[in-house]
């Protein structure tokens, strides 16, 4: 299969839960039907994440490519940006937080 005919996806990674593998959510808006509206929607893909890098909330840029397992048709091109995770716990901040 040649890079050409491949096809390319972006979206935003919402499980890491498995070993080299994620699952990622794409979204799209499309007309409806009848009334012409946009409606949004979406799909969810799992994508092999060779060095389990990705994490949830990160937007990626997957690849078509063969199959890997019995569901992973898509691989990792790009992580094109990264979710900040809060590095402070809520029991530093004192928000909501009685020690006695």
């Amino acid at each position: 299969m040649s890079f050409d005919k491949r096809k390319i996806r972006v979206g935003r990674v919402v499980s890491d839960k498995m070993e080299q593998s994620v699952v990622v959510l794409v979204e799209w808006r499309s007309p409806h039907a009848l009334y012409g509206k946009p409606v949004r929607r979406s799909s969810r893909f799992k994508v092999h994440d060779e060095g389990n890098s990705c994490k949830i909330g990160d937007v990626v840029k997957v690849i078509e490519t063969r199959p890997i397992s019995r569901t992973k048709r898509w691989r990792i091109l790009e992580v094109l940006s990264r979710k900040e995770m809060a590095e402070l716990q809520p029991e530093e901040i004192g928000v909501g937080f009685d020690p006695n």
